[in-house]
């Protein structure tokens, strides 16, 4: 018997799956929630809410003040140039 949450799950994601595939995500979702029910019920009142597992630093470098590329060189690629810019197709008609 198909599973409704299933196949709604499918039309939202715009999937046309089979009966085995059907069957394969049922099976696969049931996991997830059996999981989720089971980290539902750790006691969790004395852990620190946290963004990351484990400790973190700022991973990014300083902002520096650096030359730019020549204009001619990065247009050198583009479609299609107009002056010192990249022309491109109109999408907003007035």
């Amino acid at each position: 018997m198909p599973d409704p949450h299933v196949e709604h799950l499918a039309r939202l994601a715009r999937l046309d799956l089979s009966e085995p595939e059907k069957e394969r995500m049922r099976s696969q979702l049931d996991a997830i929630l059996t999981y989720i029910d089971k980290l539902r019920r750790l006691n969790t009142d004395d852990v620190e809410p946290t963004s990351h597992a484990i400790p973190m630093v700022n991973v990014m470098r300083e902002d520096e003040v650096r030359p730019c590329f020549p204009t001619g060189e990065m247009l050198a690629n583009a479609p299609e140039r107009e002056s010192d810019f990249v022309r491109v197709p109109r999408i907003i008609e007035e």
